[in-house]
Protein backbone atom coordinates (compact mmCIF):
# COMPACT_ATOMS: atom_id res chain seq x y z
CA UNK A 1 0.00 0.00 0.00
CA UNK A 2 1.29 3.46 -0.91
CA UNK A 3 1.35 5.85 2.05
CA UNK A 4 1.96 9.50 1.22
CA UNK A 5 0.90 11.35 4.38
CA UNK A 6 1.65 10.75 8.04
CA UNK A 7 1.35 12.66 11.31
CA UNK A 8 4.01 11.90 13.92
CA UNK A 9 5.25 13.17 17.28
CA UNK A 10 8.90 14.09 17.75
CA UNK A 11 10.74 15.09 20.93
CA UNK A 12 14.35 16.04 21.44
CA UNK A 13 16.11 14.48 24.41
CA UNK A 14 16.18 16.35 27.72
CA UNK A 15 19.50 17.66 28.90
CA UNK A 16 21.24 15.83 31.73
CA UNK A 17 21.17 17.32 35.23
CA UNK A 18 24.15 19.08 36.69
CA UNK A 19 25.24 17.81 40.11
CA UNK A 20 26.49 19.14 43.42
CA UNK A 21 29.82 17.58 44.38
CA UNK A 22 33.02 18.55 46.19
CA UNK A 23 36.63 17.48 45.95
CA UNK A 24 37.68 15.34 48.90
CA UNK A 25 41.16 14.15 47.97
CA UNK A 26 43.36 13.39 50.92
CA UNK A 27 46.07 15.96 50.18
CA UNK A 28 43.92 18.70 48.61
CA UNK A 29 43.00 21.25 51.29
CA UNK A 30 39.81 23.24 50.72
CA UNK A 31 39.02 21.17 47.67
CA UNK A 32 36.07 23.25 46.55
CA UNK A 33 33.17 22.44 44.21
CA UNK A 34 33.58 19.70 41.61
CA UNK A 35 30.07 19.01 40.25
CA UNK A 36 30.09 18.60 36.47
CA UNK A 37 27.53 19.75 33.90
CA UNK A 38 24.94 17.44 32.41
CA UNK A 39 25.19 16.32 28.78
CA UNK A 40 23.10 17.68 25.94
CA UNK A 41 19.99 15.76 24.87
CA UNK A 42 19.89 14.19 21.42
CA UNK A 43 18.32 15.94 18.42
CA UNK A 44 15.66 14.32 16.23
CA UNK A 45 16.91 14.59 12.64
CA UNK A 46 15.07 13.71 9.43
CA UNK A 47 17.47 12.49 6.74
CA UNK A 48 16.64 11.65 3.12
CA UNK A 49 17.27 8.07 2.06
CA UNK A 50 16.83 7.50 -1.68
CA UNK A 51 16.20 3.81 -0.99
CA UNK A 52 12.78 4.67 0.52
CA UNK A 53 9.75 5.29 -1.65
CA UNK A 54 6.83 5.53 0.81
CA UNK A 55 5.96 6.69 4.32
CA UNK A 56 4.80 3.17 5.19
CA UNK A 57 7.09 2.90 8.24
CA UNK A 58 5.29 5.79 9.92
CA UNK A 59 2.03 3.85 9.99
CA UNK A 60 3.50 1.58 12.68
CA UNK A 61 5.72 4.01 14.60
CA UNK A 62 4.39 7.48 15.25
CA UNK A 63 6.45 8.60 18.25
CA UNK A 64 10.15 9.44 18.02
CA UNK A 65 11.97 10.49 21.19
CA UNK A 66 15.69 11.08 21.36
CA UNK A 67 17.66 10.01 24.43
CA UNK A 68 18.44 12.42 27.25
CA UNK A 69 21.95 13.52 28.16
CA UNK A 70 23.79 11.88 31.05
CA UNK A 71 24.04 13.54 34.44
CA UNK A 72 27.17 15.41 35.36
CA UNK A 73 29.81 13.60 37.41
CA UNK A 74 32.08 14.43 40.26
CA UNK A 75 35.65 15.65 39.74
CA UNK A 76 34.19 18.28 37.36
CA UNK A 77 33.40 15.68 34.70
CA UNK A 78 30.87 16.56 32.04
CA UNK A 79 28.03 14.09 31.45
CA UNK A 80 28.01 12.48 28.01
CA UNK A 81 25.93 14.05 25.26
CA UNK A 82 23.18 11.81 23.92
CA UNK A 83 23.34 10.46 20.37
CA UNK A 84 21.07 12.11 17.82
CA UNK A 85 18.08 10.14 16.56
CA UNK A 86 18.18 9.78 12.76
CA UNK A 87 14.79 9.21 11.13
CA UNK A 88 14.99 8.18 7.46
CA UNK A 89 12.46 9.65 5.03
CA UNK A 90 12.04 9.22 1.25
CA UNK A 91 13.01 11.98 -1.19
CA UNK A 92 10.11 14.31 -1.89
CA UNK A 93 9.03 14.57 1.76
CA UNK A 94 7.64 17.92 2.93
CA UNK A 95 7.76 18.47 6.70
CA UNK A 96 4.98 20.69 8.12
CA UNK A 97 4.49 21.87 11.71
CA UNK A 98 1.03 20.62 12.70
CA UNK A 99 0.28 23.59 15.00
CA UNK A 100 1.40 26.49 12.79
CA UNK A 101 1.12 24.78 9.37
CA UNK A 102 4.56 26.23 8.60
CA UNK A 103 6.66 24.30 6.09
CA UNK A 104 9.80 23.37 8.03
CA UNK A 105 11.64 21.63 5.21
CA UNK A 106 11.26 20.34 1.68
CA UNK A 107 13.55 17.32 1.51
CA UNK A 108 14.46 16.34 -2.05
CA UNK A 109 18.12 15.23 -2.22
CA UNK A 110 19.75 12.07 -0.90
CA UNK A 111 21.52 12.80 2.39
CA UNK A 112 19.71 16.11 2.93
CA UNK A 113 18.67 16.50 6.56
CA UNK A 114 16.82 18.79 8.94
CA UNK A 115 16.71 19.04 12.74
CA UNK A 116 13.02 18.95 13.65
CA UNK A 117 13.34 18.76 17.45
CA UNK A 118 16.44 19.97 19.24
CA UNK A 119 17.70 18.36 22.41
CA UNK A 120 17.87 20.37 25.61
CA UNK A 121 21.06 21.79 27.06
CA UNK A 122 22.61 20.09 30.02
CA UNK A 123 22.20 21.63 33.47
CA UNK A 124 25.17 23.35 35.08
CA UNK A 125 26.94 21.73 38.00
CA UNK A 126 27.90 23.60 41.16
CA UNK A 127 31.40 24.34 39.85
CA UNK A 128 29.74 26.88 37.53
CA UNK A 129 28.28 28.87 40.41
CA UNK A 130 31.45 29.33 42.47
CA UNK A 131 32.25 32.98 43.22
CA UNK A 132 34.68 34.71 45.58
CA UNK A 133 31.76 35.42 47.91
CA UNK A 134 30.45 31.85 47.70
CA UNK A 135 33.36 29.53 46.87
CA UNK A 136 31.45 26.33 47.77
CA UNK A 137 27.91 26.65 46.38
CA UNK A 138 25.42 23.85 46.86
CA UNK A 139 23.64 24.82 43.68
CA UNK A 140 23.02 22.96 40.40
CA UNK A 141 20.53 22.98 37.52
CA UNK A 142 18.20 20.47 35.92
CA UNK A 143 18.73 19.77 32.25
CA UNK A 144 16.69 21.76 29.79
CA UNK A 145 13.70 20.00 28.25
CA UNK A 146 14.01 18.99 24.61
CA UNK A 147 11.77 20.51 21.96
CA UNK A 148 8.62 18.58 21.13
CA UNK A 149 6.05 18.97 18.36
CA UNK A 150 3.66 17.16 16.08
CA UNK A 151 4.67 17.26 12.44
CA UNK A 152 2.89 16.19 9.27
CA UNK A 153 4.90 14.45 6.56
CA UNK A 154 3.63 14.73 3.01
CA UNK A 155 5.31 12.73 0.27
CA UNK A 156 5.22 14.12 -3.25
CA UNK A 157 6.30 11.66 -5.91
CA UNK A 158 9.65 12.62 -7.44
CA UNK A 159 9.09 12.10 -11.16
CA UNK A 160 10.10 13.97 -14.29
CA UNK A 161 6.87 13.29 -16.17
CA UNK A 162 3.40 12.98 -14.68
CA UNK A 163 0.51 11.30 -16.50
CA UNK A 164 -2.81 13.00 -15.71
CA UNK A 165 -6.32 12.55 -17.03
CA UNK A 166 -9.75 11.20 -16.23
CA UNK A 167 -10.10 7.61 -14.98
CA UNK A 168 -9.79 4.84 -17.60
CA UNK A 169 -8.22 6.97 -20.34
CA UNK A 170 -5.21 4.65 -20.60
CA UNK A 171 -2.56 6.16 -18.34
CA UNK A 172 -1.57 2.88 -16.68
CA UNK A 173 -1.46 1.08 -20.03
CA UNK A 174 0.82 3.78 -21.45
CA UNK A 175 3.17 3.50 -18.45
CA UNK A 176 3.33 -0.28 -18.79
CA UNK A 177 4.18 0.04 -22.51
CA UNK A 178 7.04 2.55 -22.14
CA UNK A 179 8.61 1.18 -18.94
CA UNK A 180 9.05 -2.00 -16.93
CA UNK A 181 6.35 -0.91 -14.47
CA UNK A 182 3.47 -3.34 -14.01
CA UNK A 183 0.56 -1.27 -12.71
CA UNK A 184 -2.76 -2.95 -12.00
CA UNK A 185 -5.02 -2.41 -15.02
CA UNK A 186 -8.74 -3.12 -15.16
CA UNK A 187 -11.80 -2.13 -17.17
CA UNK A 188 -13.30 -0.01 -14.40
CA UNK A 189 -12.71 3.39 -12.83
CA UNK A 190 -10.02 3.92 -10.20
CA UNK A 191 -8.15 0.70 -10.91
CA UNK A 192 -5.11 2.79 -9.97
CA UNK A 193 -5.46 4.08 -6.43
CA UNK A 194 -1.79 4.86 -5.79
CA UNK A 195 0.88 6.50 -7.97
CA UNK A 196 3.02 4.12 -10.02
CA UNK A 197 6.57 4.99 -11.06
CA UNK A 198 8.43 3.67 -14.08
CA UNK A 199 11.82 4.45 -15.62
CA UNK A 200 11.54 5.15 -19.34
CA UNK A 201 14.68 4.27 -21.34
CA UNK A 202 14.81 6.60 -24.33
CA UNK A 203 18.10 5.23 -25.67
CA UNK A 204 21.41 6.96 -26.31
CA UNK A 205 21.99 7.08 -22.56
CA UNK A 206 18.85 9.11 -21.89
CA UNK A 207 16.08 8.14 -19.49
CA UNK A 208 13.48 9.73 -17.25
CA UNK A 209 11.04 8.78 -14.49
CA UNK A 210 7.35 8.72 -15.37
CA UNK A 211 4.54 8.64 -12.80
CA UNK A 212 1.07 7.34 -13.50
CA UNK A 213 -0.96 9.61 -11.23
CA UNK A 214 -4.40 8.21 -10.30
CA UNK A 215 -7.42 9.45 -12.22
CA UNK A 216 -8.74 12.86 -11.31
CA UNK A 217 -12.39 13.88 -11.27
CA UNK A 218 -14.24 17.17 -11.23
CA UNK A 219 -13.92 18.87 -7.82
CA UNK A 220 -10.57 17.21 -7.04
CA UNK A 221 -9.01 20.54 -5.97
CA UNK A 222 -11.56 20.65 -3.13
CA UNK A 223 -10.72 17.11 -2.07
CA UNK A 224 -13.53 15.37 -3.95
CA UNK A 225 -12.69 11.70 -4.40
CA UNK A 226 -9.03 11.46 -3.45
CA UNK A 227 -8.25 14.80 -5.07
CA UNK A 228 -5.70 16.27 -2.68
CA UNK A 229 -3.93 12.92 -2.32
CA UNK A 230 -3.34 12.84 -6.09
CA UNK A 231 -2.86 16.50 -6.95
CA UNK A 232 0.06 17.00 -4.58
CA UNK A 233 2.17 14.66 -6.72
CA UNK A 234 1.61 16.71 -9.87
CA UNK A 235 3.52 19.60 -8.26
CA UNK A 236 6.76 17.63 -8.42
CA UNK A 237 6.68 16.78 -12.11
CA UNK A 238 8.57 18.92 -14.62
CA UNK A 239 6.42 17.90 -17.56
CA UNK A 240 2.75 16.94 -17.69
CA UNK A 241 1.45 14.45 -20.25
CA UNK A 242 -2.30 14.88 -20.36
CA UNK A 243 -3.84 11.63 -21.59
CA UNK A 244 -7.20 12.15 -23.31
CA UNK A 245 -9.57 9.41 -24.52
CA UNK A 246 -9.95 10.67 -28.09
CA UNK A 247 -12.44 7.92 -28.96
CA UNK A 248 -14.89 9.16 -26.33
CA UNK A 249 -15.40 5.51 -25.42
CA UNK A 250 -17.40 6.35 -22.28
CA UNK A 251 -19.58 8.95 -23.94
CA UNK A 252 -17.49 11.90 -22.73
CA UNK A 253 -16.32 14.77 -24.89
CA UNK A 254 -12.47 14.86 -25.22
CA UNK A 255 -12.29 18.68 -25.21
CA UNK A 256 -14.55 18.90 -22.16
CA UNK A 257 -12.36 16.32 -20.36
CA UNK A 258 -9.22 18.30 -21.18
CA UNK A 259 -10.70 21.56 -19.91
CA UNK A 260 -12.00 20.07 -16.66
CA UNK A 261 -8.70 18.43 -15.71
CA UNK A 262 -6.74 21.60 -16.52
CA UNK A 263 -9.16 23.60 -14.42
CA UNK A 264 -8.63 21.26 -11.47
CA UNK A 265 -4.86 21.62 -11.78
CA UNK A 266 -5.09 25.42 -11.97
CA UNK A 267 -7.40 25.73 -8.96
CA UNK A 268 -5.17 23.47 -6.88
CA UNK A 269 -1.96 25.33 -7.78
CA UNK A 270 -1.95 28.27 -10.19
CA UNK A 271 1.64 27.48 -11.23
CA UNK A 272 0.51 24.19 -12.79
CA UNK A 273 -1.31 26.13 -15.50
CA UNK A 274 2.07 27.19 -16.91
CA UNK A 275 3.78 23.82 -16.50
CA UNK A 276 4.94 22.37 -19.89
CA UNK A 277 2.25 19.99 -21.18
CA UNK A 278 1.77 17.51 -24.01
CA UNK A 279 -1.65 16.12 -24.86
CA UNK A 280 -1.47 12.40 -25.62
CA UNK A 281 -4.54 11.78 -27.80
CA UNK A 282 -5.00 8.13 -26.83
CA UNK A 283 -7.08 5.27 -28.28
CA UNK A 284 -6.53 6.39 -31.88
CA UNK A 285 -7.06 2.78 -33.00
CA UNK A 286 -10.77 3.03 -32.21
CA UNK A 287 -13.58 4.25 -34.51
CA UNK A 288 -14.38 7.97 -34.53
CA UNK A 289 -11.04 8.81 -32.88
CA UNK A 290 -9.61 10.49 -36.01
CA UNK A 291 -12.72 12.61 -36.48
CA UNK A 292 -12.72 13.61 -32.80
CA UNK A 293 -9.03 14.52 -33.01
CA UNK A 294 -9.61 17.06 -35.79
CA UNK A 295 -12.45 18.62 -33.84
CA UNK A 296 -10.30 18.62 -30.68
CA UNK A 297 -7.40 20.39 -32.44
CA UNK A 298 -9.69 23.21 -33.61
CA UNK A 299 -11.24 23.67 -30.16
CA UNK A 300 -7.88 23.69 -28.37
CA UNK A 301 -6.31 26.14 -30.86
CA UNK A 302 -8.91 28.73 -29.83
CA UNK A 303 -7.91 28.40 -26.17
CA UNK A 304 -4.21 27.49 -26.23
CA UNK A 305 -2.71 27.56 -29.68
CA UNK A 306 0.80 26.53 -28.59
CA UNK A 307 -0.31 23.24 -27.03
CA UNK A 308 1.35 20.17 -28.53
CA UNK A 309 -1.03 17.30 -29.37
CA UNK A 310 0.36 13.87 -30.25
CA UNK A 311 -1.94 11.04 -31.41
CA UNK A 312 -1.10 7.65 -29.87
CA UNK A 313 -2.55 4.24 -29.14
CA UNK A 314 -1.25 2.49 -26.03
CA UNK A 315 -2.87 -0.71 -27.28
CA UNK A 316 -1.20 -0.83 -30.73
CA UNK A 317 1.78 1.34 -29.61
CA UNK A 318 1.12 3.75 -32.48
CA UNK A 319 2.93 7.05 -31.83
CA UNK A 320 4.17 5.95 -28.38
CA UNK A 321 7.86 6.05 -29.28
CA UNK A 322 7.49 9.52 -30.81
CA UNK A 323 5.80 10.69 -27.59
CA UNK A 324 8.68 9.34 -25.49
CA UNK A 325 11.29 11.06 -27.67
CA UNK A 326 9.42 14.36 -27.54
CA UNK A 327 9.09 14.17 -23.74
CA UNK A 328 12.83 13.51 -23.42
CA UNK A 329 13.64 16.49 -25.67
CA UNK A 330 11.45 18.81 -23.61
CA UNK A 331 12.95 17.57 -20.33
CA UNK A 332 16.41 18.49 -21.65
CA UNK A 333 15.17 22.08 -21.91
CA UNK A 334 13.52 22.21 -18.47
CA UNK A 335 15.65 22.91 -15.34
CA UNK A 336 16.39 19.97 -13.07
CA UNK A 337 15.35 21.87 -9.93
CA UNK A 338 12.04 20.94 -8.30
CA UNK A 339 9.14 22.90 -9.70
CA UNK A 340 8.12 24.29 -6.33
CA UNK A 341 10.14 26.34 -3.88
CA UNK A 342 12.51 24.29 -1.77
CA UNK A 343 13.14 25.08 1.89
CA UNK A 344 16.38 23.34 2.72
CA UNK A 345 17.21 24.14 6.31
CA UNK A 346 15.16 25.16 9.33
CA UNK A 347 17.91 27.59 10.36
CA UNK A 348 17.38 29.62 7.20
CA UNK A 349 13.79 30.41 8.10
CA UNK A 350 12.82 33.45 10.16
CA UNK A 351 13.17 32.74 13.86
CA UNK A 352 10.89 34.54 16.31
CA UNK A 353 12.61 35.26 19.61
CA UNK A 354 11.01 36.34 22.84
CA UNK A 355 11.24 40.09 23.33
CA UNK A 356 13.69 40.86 26.14
CA UNK A 357 11.41 43.39 27.79
CA UNK A 358 8.59 40.88 27.83
CA UNK A 359 11.00 38.27 29.23
CA UNK A 360 11.90 40.53 32.17
CA UNK A 361 8.29 41.38 32.94
CA UNK A 362 5.89 39.76 35.42
CA UNK A 363 2.27 39.96 36.47
CA UNK A 364 0.68 39.43 39.89
CA UNK A 365 -2.91 38.44 40.52
CA UNK A 366 -4.74 37.32 43.62
CA UNK A 367 -6.78 34.20 44.25
CA UNK A 368 -8.41 34.37 47.69
CA UNK A 369 -5.46 34.87 50.07
CA UNK A 370 -2.76 33.66 47.64
CA UNK A 371 -0.76 35.90 45.32
CA UNK A 372 -0.02 34.31 41.93
CA UNK A 373 3.18 35.56 40.24
CA UNK A 374 3.46 34.87 36.49
CA UNK A 375 6.74 35.47 34.69
CA UNK A 376 8.39 33.68 31.78
CA UNK A 377 11.89 34.34 33.15
CA UNK A 378 11.14 33.22 36.72
CA UNK A 379 9.22 30.11 35.70
CA UNK A 380 11.94 29.09 33.28
CA UNK A 381 14.56 29.62 35.98
CA UNK A 382 12.59 27.63 38.57
CA UNK A 383 12.07 24.76 36.15
CA UNK A 384 15.84 24.42 35.72
CA UNK A 385 16.96 25.22 39.28
CA UNK A 386 17.20 22.34 41.76
CA UNK A 387 15.26 24.00 44.58
CA UNK A 388 16.34 21.55 47.26
CA UNK A 389 19.19 23.56 48.75
CA UNK A 390 19.58 26.76 50.74
CA UNK A 391 21.74 28.31 48.00
CA UNK A 392 19.04 27.73 45.38
CA UNK A 393 16.40 29.41 47.57
CA UNK A 394 18.71 32.39 48.10
CA UNK A 395 19.28 32.71 44.34
CA UNK A 396 15.54 32.68 43.70
CA UNK A 397 15.02 35.32 46.42
CA UNK A 398 17.67 37.60 44.92
CA UNK A 399 16.12 37.27 41.47
CA UNK A 400 12.66 38.19 42.79
CA UNK A 401 14.06 41.17 44.66
CA UNK A 402 16.07 42.47 41.68
CA UNK A 403 13.07 42.16 39.34
CA UNK A 404 10.91 44.16 41.75
CA UNK A 405 8.56 41.34 42.68
CA UNK A 406 9.11 41.96 46.44
CA UNK A 407 8.17 45.62 46.18
CA UNK A 408 5.11 44.93 44.06
CA UNK A 409 3.88 42.26 46.50
CA UNK A 410 4.14 44.76 49.36
CA UNK A 411 2.14 47.32 47.37
CA UNK A 412 -0.54 44.68 46.81
CA UNK A 413 -0.77 44.08 50.56
CA UNK A 414 1.46 41.05 51.11
CA UNK A 415 2.56 40.62 54.74
CA UNK A 416 4.49 38.06 56.79
CA UNK A 417 3.08 34.61 56.11
CA UNK A 418 1.10 35.57 52.98
CA UNK A 419 1.17 32.61 50.57
CA UNK A 420 2.77 33.25 47.18
CA UNK A 421 2.72 30.81 44.26
CA UNK A 422 4.87 30.72 41.13
CA UNK A 423 4.00 27.83 38.86
CA UNK A 424 3.80 24.72 41.06
CA UNK A 425 6.05 26.21 43.76
CA UNK A 426 4.35 27.80 46.79
CA UNK A 427 6.02 29.64 49.67
CA UNK A 428 5.37 32.30 52.33
CA UNK A 429 6.31 35.95 51.98
CA UNK A 430 8.55 37.41 54.73
CA UNK A 431 8.34 41.19 55.23
CA UNK A 432 11.62 43.09 55.23
CA UNK A 433 13.72 40.11 54.23
CA UNK A 434 15.03 38.52 51.07
CA UNK A 435 14.36 35.06 52.47
CA UNK A 436 11.39 32.89 51.47
CA UNK A 437 10.33 29.67 53.12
Amino acid sequence: MFVDKAKIYVKGGDGGDGIVAFRREKYVPEGGPAGGDGGKGGDVIFRVDEGLRTLMDFRYQRHFKAQRGEKGRNKSQHGANADNMIVRVPPGTVVIDDDTQEVLADLTRHGQQIVVARGGRGGRGNIRFATPNNPAPELAEHGEEGEERWVVLELKVMADVGLVGFPSVGKSTLLSVVSAAKPKIGAYHFTTITPNLGVVDVGEGRSFVMADLPGLIEGAHEGVGLGHEFLRHVERTRLIIHVVDMAGSEGRDPFDDWQKINDELRQYNADLEHRPQIVAANKMDMPEAAENLEKFRKQVSEVRGDLEIMPISSFTRQGVQELVYRAADLLDQIPEAPAIEEVTELEERKIYKLDKREDEGFTIRRENETFIVESVKIERMMKRMQLNSHDAILKLARTLRHMGVDEELRKRGAKDGTPVRIGDFEFEFVEGSSYYY
